[in-house]
Protein backbone atom coordinates (compact mmCIF):
# COMPACT_ATOMS: atom_id res chain seq x y z
CA UNK A 1 0.00 0.00 0.00
CA UNK A 2 1.35 3.46 -0.94
CA UNK A 3 1.95 5.63 2.12
CA UNK A 4 0.27 9.05 1.96
CA UNK A 5 2.36 12.18 1.99
CA UNK A 6 2.01 14.53 4.96
CA UNK A 7 -0.33 17.49 4.50
CA UNK A 8 0.46 20.98 5.85
CA UNK A 9 -1.12 21.59 9.26
CA UNK A 10 -3.91 24.21 9.09
CA UNK A 11 -3.15 27.34 11.09
CA UNK A 12 -6.25 26.79 13.21
CA UNK A 13 -4.73 23.53 14.48
CA UNK A 14 -1.28 24.96 15.31
CA UNK A 15 -0.38 25.65 18.94
CA UNK A 16 -0.61 29.25 20.15
CA UNK A 17 1.34 28.85 23.37
CA UNK A 18 4.76 29.05 21.76
CA UNK A 19 5.33 25.29 21.77
CA UNK A 20 6.99 23.97 18.67
CA UNK A 21 6.93 20.22 19.20
CA UNK A 22 9.32 18.11 17.19
CA UNK A 23 10.99 21.05 15.46
CA UNK A 24 12.77 21.95 18.70
CA UNK A 25 14.58 18.63 18.42
CA UNK A 26 14.57 18.44 14.64
CA UNK A 27 12.19 17.81 11.78
CA UNK A 28 12.42 16.80 8.16
CA UNK A 29 10.75 19.02 5.55
CA UNK A 30 10.35 18.56 1.82
CA UNK A 31 9.59 20.88 -1.09
CA UNK A 32 8.81 19.69 -4.61
CA UNK A 33 9.23 22.59 -7.04
CA UNK A 34 7.48 22.19 -10.41
CA UNK A 35 9.21 24.80 -12.54
CA UNK A 36 9.38 25.65 -16.21
CA UNK A 37 12.67 23.83 -16.65
CA UNK A 38 12.86 21.17 -13.94
CA UNK A 39 10.91 19.22 -11.36
CA UNK A 40 13.10 19.41 -8.27
CA UNK A 41 12.64 17.71 -4.90
CA UNK A 42 14.62 19.12 -1.96
CA UNK A 43 14.55 17.51 1.49
CA UNK A 44 16.15 19.18 4.51
CA UNK A 45 16.51 18.63 8.23
CA UNK A 46 15.68 21.63 10.41
CA UNK A 47 15.76 22.62 14.05
CA UNK A 48 15.03 25.83 15.90
CA UNK A 49 17.89 28.28 15.57
CA UNK A 50 19.73 26.15 13.02
CA UNK A 51 20.10 26.47 9.28
CA UNK A 52 18.29 23.98 7.01
CA UNK A 53 20.63 21.05 6.30
CA UNK A 54 20.04 19.45 2.88
CA UNK A 55 19.58 15.69 3.05
CA UNK A 56 18.44 14.81 -0.45
CA UNK A 57 18.00 16.51 -3.80
CA UNK A 58 16.38 14.87 -6.81
CA UNK A 59 16.00 16.82 -10.04
CA UNK A 60 14.48 15.90 -13.40
CA UNK A 61 14.84 18.14 -16.46
CA UNK A 62 11.62 18.75 -18.41
CA UNK A 63 11.97 22.10 -20.26
CA UNK A 64 8.19 22.34 -20.19
CA UNK A 65 8.10 25.26 -22.64
CA UNK A 66 8.91 22.90 -25.50
CA UNK A 67 5.62 21.06 -24.86
CA UNK A 68 3.42 24.13 -25.37
CA UNK A 69 1.18 24.10 -28.46
CA UNK A 70 0.21 27.13 -30.55
CA UNK A 71 -2.53 28.04 -28.04
CA UNK A 72 -0.13 27.92 -25.09
CA UNK A 73 -1.50 24.63 -23.72
CA UNK A 74 0.73 21.81 -22.45
CA UNK A 75 0.38 18.96 -24.95
CA UNK A 76 -0.29 15.31 -24.08
CA UNK A 77 3.41 14.39 -24.23
CA UNK A 78 4.23 17.20 -21.83
CA UNK A 79 1.48 16.23 -19.39
CA UNK A 80 2.70 12.62 -19.42
CA UNK A 81 6.31 13.72 -18.79
CA UNK A 82 5.14 16.02 -15.99
CA UNK A 83 3.10 13.28 -14.29
CA UNK A 84 5.99 10.82 -14.52
CA UNK A 85 8.46 13.29 -12.98
CA UNK A 86 6.11 14.34 -10.17
CA UNK A 87 5.23 10.72 -9.45
CA UNK A 88 8.91 9.76 -9.21
CA UNK A 89 9.67 12.61 -6.81
CA UNK A 90 6.55 11.98 -4.72
CA UNK A 91 7.51 8.34 -4.32
CA UNK A 92 10.93 9.38 -3.00
CA UNK A 93 9.27 11.82 -0.59
CA UNK A 94 6.97 9.08 0.72
CA UNK A 95 10.01 7.07 1.74
CA UNK A 96 11.56 9.92 3.72
CA UNK A 97 9.06 10.12 6.62
CA UNK A 98 8.61 13.86 6.23
CA UNK A 99 7.06 16.03 8.93
CA UNK A 100 5.77 18.47 6.32
CA UNK A 101 5.73 18.47 2.54
CA UNK A 102 4.79 21.10 -0.05
CA UNK A 103 4.38 20.71 -3.79
CA UNK A 104 4.55 24.12 -5.45
CA UNK A 105 4.08 25.15 -9.06
CA UNK A 106 5.16 28.35 -10.75
CA UNK A 107 4.55 30.12 -14.07
CA UNK A 108 4.70 27.09 -16.39
CA UNK A 109 1.53 25.58 -14.91
CA UNK A 110 0.00 28.84 -13.72
CA UNK A 111 -0.04 30.41 -17.18
CA UNK A 112 -0.64 27.37 -19.43
CA UNK A 113 -3.90 27.62 -21.38
CA UNK A 114 -4.97 24.26 -19.93
CA UNK A 115 -3.33 24.88 -16.57
CA UNK A 116 -6.41 24.27 -14.42
CA UNK A 117 -7.10 20.96 -16.16
CA UNK A 118 -3.48 19.82 -15.81
CA UNK A 119 -3.35 20.86 -12.14
CA UNK A 120 -6.51 18.86 -11.38
CA UNK A 121 -5.09 15.83 -13.16
CA UNK A 122 -1.77 16.05 -11.27
CA UNK A 123 -3.54 16.29 -7.91
CA UNK A 124 -5.77 13.34 -8.77
CA UNK A 125 -3.25 10.98 -10.36
CA UNK A 126 -0.13 11.84 -8.31
CA UNK A 127 -2.12 12.19 -5.06
CA UNK A 128 -0.54 15.51 -4.11
CA UNK A 129 -1.94 18.94 -3.26
CA UNK A 130 -0.48 21.74 -5.40
CA UNK A 131 0.41 25.16 -4.02
CA UNK A 132 0.14 27.46 -7.07
CA UNK A 133 2.37 30.48 -6.54
CA UNK A 134 1.72 33.83 -8.18
CA UNK A 135 4.62 35.75 -9.70
CA UNK A 136 4.81 38.19 -6.76
CA UNK A 137 4.66 35.21 -4.37
CA UNK A 138 7.73 33.77 -6.11
CA UNK A 139 9.52 37.10 -5.77
CA UNK A 140 8.66 37.42 -2.06
CA UNK A 141 9.75 33.88 -1.17
CA UNK A 142 13.01 34.23 -3.08
CA UNK A 143 13.58 37.59 -1.39
CA UNK A 144 13.12 35.91 2.01
CA UNK A 145 15.76 33.31 1.16
CA UNK A 146 18.19 35.94 -0.10
CA UNK A 147 17.70 38.12 2.99
CA UNK A 148 18.39 35.17 5.29
CA UNK A 149 21.51 34.27 3.30
CA UNK A 150 23.06 37.76 3.19
CA UNK A 151 21.71 39.06 6.52
CA UNK A 152 20.58 42.45 7.75
CA UNK A 153 23.94 44.08 7.06
CA UNK A 154 23.18 43.91 3.33
CA UNK A 155 20.78 46.85 3.74
CA UNK A 156 18.28 47.40 0.97
CA UNK A 157 18.52 44.46 -1.43
CA UNK A 158 17.50 44.52 -5.08
CA UNK A 159 16.82 40.97 -6.23
CA UNK A 160 16.77 39.63 -9.80
CA UNK A 161 15.72 35.99 -10.24
CA UNK A 162 15.50 34.50 -13.75
CA UNK A 163 13.34 31.39 -13.92
CA UNK A 164 12.27 29.44 -16.95
CA UNK A 165 9.00 31.29 -17.44
CA UNK A 166 9.43 34.63 -15.67
CA UNK A 167 11.82 37.15 -14.17
CA UNK A 168 11.11 38.05 -10.55
CA UNK A 169 12.20 41.39 -9.12
CA UNK A 170 12.00 42.47 -5.49
CA UNK A 171 13.40 45.30 -3.40
CA UNK A 172 13.38 46.00 0.32
CA UNK A 173 15.22 46.25 3.64
CA UNK A 174 13.18 43.61 5.47
CA UNK A 175 12.24 39.97 5.00
CA UNK A 176 9.00 41.15 3.41
CA UNK A 177 10.11 43.31 0.43
CA UNK A 178 8.61 46.72 -0.27
CA UNK A 179 7.89 45.72 -3.86
CA UNK A 180 7.73 42.30 -5.53
CA UNK A 181 6.86 41.88 -9.20
CA UNK A 182 7.07 39.27 -11.94
CA UNK A 183 7.52 39.91 -15.66
CA UNK A 184 7.34 37.45 -18.62
CA UNK A 185 11.08 37.32 -19.26
CA UNK A 186 12.04 33.81 -18.20
CA UNK A 187 14.98 32.17 -19.95
CA UNK A 188 12.92 29.29 -21.36
CA UNK A 189 9.99 31.48 -22.40
CA UNK A 190 12.34 33.95 -24.11
CA UNK A 191 14.17 31.16 -25.95
CA UNK A 192 10.97 29.60 -27.30
CA UNK A 193 9.39 32.95 -28.09
CA UNK A 194 12.28 34.66 -29.88
CA UNK A 195 14.90 32.19 -31.09
CA UNK A 196 14.21 30.23 -34.26
CA UNK A 197 17.56 28.49 -34.64
CA UNK A 198 20.50 27.29 -32.59
CA UNK A 199 22.70 29.29 -32.40
CA UNK A 200 20.23 32.22 -32.55
CA UNK A 201 20.52 34.83 -35.29
CA UNK A 202 21.52 38.40 -34.55
CA UNK A 203 18.05 39.52 -35.64
CA UNK A 204 16.42 37.23 -33.06
CA UNK A 205 18.81 38.38 -30.34
CA UNK A 206 18.04 42.04 -31.10
CA UNK A 207 14.31 41.34 -31.06
CA UNK A 208 14.60 39.82 -27.58
CA UNK A 209 16.68 42.77 -26.37
CA UNK A 210 14.11 45.27 -27.62
CA UNK A 211 11.24 43.38 -26.01
CA UNK A 212 13.14 42.99 -22.71
CA UNK A 213 13.95 46.70 -22.72
CA UNK A 214 10.29 47.68 -23.10
CA UNK A 215 9.17 45.34 -20.32
CA UNK A 216 11.99 46.32 -17.97
CA UNK A 217 11.51 50.06 -18.38
CA UNK A 218 8.05 49.62 -16.88
CA UNK A 219 9.45 47.39 -14.11
CA UNK A 220 12.02 50.05 -13.18
CA UNK A 221 9.25 52.63 -12.82
CA UNK A 222 7.57 50.36 -10.24
CA UNK A 223 10.73 49.61 -8.24
CA UNK A 224 12.66 52.91 -8.41
CA UNK A 225 10.40 54.92 -6.03
CA UNK A 226 11.44 52.62 -3.15
CA UNK A 227 15.03 53.84 -3.19
CA UNK A 228 18.48 52.82 -4.39
CA UNK A 229 19.73 49.39 -3.31
CA UNK A 230 22.71 48.88 -1.04
CA UNK A 231 23.23 45.38 -2.39
CA UNK A 232 22.20 43.79 -5.71
CA UNK A 233 21.66 40.02 -5.74
CA UNK A 234 20.94 37.58 -8.54
CA UNK A 235 19.55 34.11 -7.94
CA UNK A 236 18.57 31.13 -10.13
CA UNK A 237 20.58 28.47 -11.91
CA UNK A 238 20.91 30.61 -15.04
CA UNK A 239 22.62 33.44 -13.17
CA UNK A 240 24.83 31.03 -11.21
CA UNK A 241 25.88 29.37 -14.48
CA UNK A 242 26.81 32.69 -16.06
CA UNK A 243 28.76 33.77 -12.97
CA UNK A 244 30.71 30.52 -12.93
CA UNK A 245 31.43 30.85 -16.64
CA UNK A 246 32.87 34.31 -16.03
CA UNK A 247 35.19 32.77 -13.43
CA UNK A 248 34.26 35.15 -10.64
CA UNK A 249 34.44 32.91 -7.59
CA UNK A 250 35.92 34.56 -4.50
CA UNK A 251 36.63 33.14 -1.03
CA UNK A 252 33.62 33.53 1.24
CA UNK A 253 32.86 32.78 4.87
CA UNK A 254 33.45 29.15 5.83
CA UNK A 255 33.08 26.82 2.87
CA UNK A 256 30.75 29.12 0.90
CA UNK A 257 32.45 30.70 -2.09
CA UNK A 258 31.26 34.15 -3.10
CA UNK A 259 30.21 34.47 -6.74
CA UNK A 260 30.05 37.90 -8.38
CA UNK A 261 28.99 38.75 -11.93
CA UNK A 262 29.66 42.10 -13.59
CA UNK A 263 27.72 43.44 -16.55
CA UNK A 264 30.98 44.02 -18.41
CA UNK A 265 31.94 40.35 -18.07
CA UNK A 266 28.44 39.22 -19.01
CA UNK A 267 28.38 41.36 -22.15
CA UNK A 268 31.83 40.11 -23.06
CA UNK A 269 30.72 36.47 -22.88
CA UNK A 270 27.29 36.74 -24.53
CA UNK A 271 28.48 37.27 -28.15
CA UNK A 272 30.79 34.25 -27.81
CA UNK A 273 28.04 32.07 -26.34
CA UNK A 274 25.66 33.14 -29.10
CA UNK A 275 28.02 31.81 -31.79
CA UNK A 276 28.12 28.31 -30.24
CA UNK A 277 25.55 25.56 -30.63
CA UNK A 278 23.98 23.86 -27.61
CA UNK A 279 26.47 20.97 -27.50
CA UNK A 280 29.44 23.36 -27.54
CA UNK A 281 27.94 25.53 -24.79
CA UNK A 282 27.39 22.48 -22.58
CA UNK A 283 31.14 21.81 -22.65
CA UNK A 284 31.87 25.18 -21.00
CA UNK A 285 32.41 25.45 -17.23
CA UNK A 286 29.20 26.27 -15.41
CA UNK A 287 26.83 25.53 -18.31
CA UNK A 288 24.95 22.36 -17.43
CA UNK A 289 23.10 20.32 -20.10
CA UNK A 290 19.70 21.34 -18.69
CA UNK A 291 20.55 25.07 -19.13
CA UNK A 292 22.52 25.09 -22.36
CA UNK A 293 19.44 25.69 -24.55
CA UNK A 294 18.28 28.76 -22.65
CA UNK A 295 21.45 30.34 -21.25
CA UNK A 296 21.80 32.84 -24.13
CA UNK A 297 18.27 34.19 -23.72
CA UNK A 298 18.75 34.25 -19.94
CA UNK A 299 22.00 36.17 -20.37
CA UNK A 300 20.36 38.72 -22.66
CA UNK A 301 17.52 39.24 -20.19
CA UNK A 302 20.00 39.63 -17.32
CA UNK A 303 22.12 42.07 -19.33
CA UNK A 304 19.08 44.22 -20.11
CA UNK A 305 17.88 44.06 -16.49
CA UNK A 306 21.27 45.20 -15.23
CA UNK A 307 21.27 48.01 -17.80
CA UNK A 308 17.74 49.09 -16.91
CA UNK A 309 18.50 49.27 -13.17
CA UNK A 310 21.99 50.73 -13.64
CA UNK A 311 23.70 47.68 -12.12
CA UNK A 312 27.44 47.25 -12.67
CA UNK A 313 27.77 43.97 -10.75
CA UNK A 314 25.75 41.66 -8.57
CA UNK A 315 26.30 38.98 -5.94
CA UNK A 316 24.95 35.51 -6.66
CA UNK A 317 22.82 33.86 -4.00
CA UNK A 318 22.96 30.06 -3.59
CA UNK A 319 19.50 30.23 -1.94
CA UNK A 320 16.38 30.97 -3.97
CA UNK A 321 12.70 29.99 -4.21
CA UNK A 322 12.87 26.46 -2.78
CA UNK A 323 14.87 27.61 0.24
CA UNK A 324 12.47 30.52 0.74
CA UNK A 325 9.51 28.15 0.83
CA UNK A 326 11.31 25.87 3.31
CA UNK A 327 12.12 28.84 5.54
CA UNK A 328 8.48 29.91 5.41
CA UNK A 329 7.39 26.40 6.40
CA UNK A 330 9.76 26.45 9.38
CA UNK A 331 8.64 29.95 10.46
CA UNK A 332 4.98 28.91 10.44
CA UNK A 333 5.37 25.76 12.56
Amino acid sequence: MTRALPRPTPRSERPEDGSIGAVQHGARLGVLDIGSNTVHLLIVDVRLGGRPVPQRSHKLTLRLMRYLDDQGAIDDEGVAALLAAIGECAEIARGERLDDFVVMATSALREAANGEEVIARIEREADVSLDILSGPDEARLTSLAVRRWFGWSAGRILLLDIGGGSLEIASGQDEEPDVAISVPLGAGRSTVGFFHADPPSLIDQRALRMYAKSVLDDAVSQVKPFGRPDHVVGSSKTIRSLARLAGNLMPGVGDADRAVLSRKQLDDWLPRLAKMDADSRAALPGITPDRTFQVIAGGIVLSEAMRAFGIKSLDVSPWALREGRLLQMLDRV
